[in-house]
């Protein structure tokens, strides 16, 4: 894996949500995100409850809530398509400031809107705190099988390795005094797509005699072995246990 590969989403803290492994902090996400996804849509309350859970993770792992909100943006898409079910769904229908709306696609555009959001937000809060090259690690020991993880590994790395790559092409063109205005510059920049994949395909090719004679043999040396103690792993589980007494409690009352 090398050394350590930070990334946009990362950000850097002296928190103890920052120091769990991060193999308990994959574990602790995906049950969240379950147990969420498991809770009836009618108990609003929940949701409320499972944001300020993870408003007090974020909090303990000294995140900003701008820094967060920013990340939310991701799910845009997902907001539109649920602002549209409440107009296109079938069944009874409710009138809202001259609007007529569906009761099920109300229903489903917060089902939607709620779920998707805490989900995103437990994931941004996950890479917020672990560095990339850690989570590849957690999955590891997550027993995901070592081939998948020895190709992220390398899609990592070698991803800005090619971006950087696509950076001196693109400065190269410009100092020559080319500028893309048009259809009729599309020419160029496919024979620059080209030329950046033989490039990036020969450069794998050199990186994998590179290993080969290094004694490689489709699987990568083990350099940090990552454990988590009890204690480590309660700290972890405390979130994804709190959201489950909620979920119990919003399919029983």
């Amino acid at each position: 894996m090398g050394a350590g590969h930070a990334h946009r989403l990362y950000r850097h803290a002296d928190s103890p949500v920052h120091a769990l492994p991060p193999h308990t902090k994959l574990a602790a996400a995906f049950l969240f995100v379950l147990v969420v996804v498991s809770t009836p849509r009618e108990a609003v309350w929940a949701f409320a409850v499972y944001a300020a859970l993870l408003a007090a993770v974020a909090r303990g792992a000294r995140v900003p809530a701008g820094f967060l909100l920013r990340r939310l943006l991701i799910e845009v898409p997902f907001v539109a398509f649920a602002v549209l079910m409440p107009f296109v769904a079938e069944g009874e229908r409710v009138h809202v400031l001259g609007l007529s709306l569906s009761v099920d696609g109300l229903w489903g555009a917060w089902n939607v809107l709620a779920k998707g959001t805490l989900g995103v937000a437990a994931s941004v809060l996950l890479a917020a705190t672990t560095e990339l090259r850690q989570l590849l690690l957690g999955l590891e020991r997550l027993k995901l099988p070592p081939l998948l993880a020895q190709i992220a590994s390398f899609m990592l790395r070698y991803g800005d390795v090619i971006t950087d790559e696509m950076r001196r092409m693109r400065i190269a063109r410009a100092s020559r005094g080319f500028e893309a205005r048009g259809v009729r510059h599309w020419g160029v920049l496919a024979k620059s797509a080209g030329a950046l994949f033989i490039r990036s395909y020969e450069r794998g090719e050199r990186v994998h005699l590179a290993m080969v004679s290094r004694g490689y043999a489709g699987s990568m040396p083990v350099i940090d072995e990552v454990t988590a103690s009890p204690a480590q792993w309660r700290r972890a589980l405390a979130l994804p246990c709190s959201a489950l007494v909620v979920c119990l409690l919003g399919w029983t009352l």
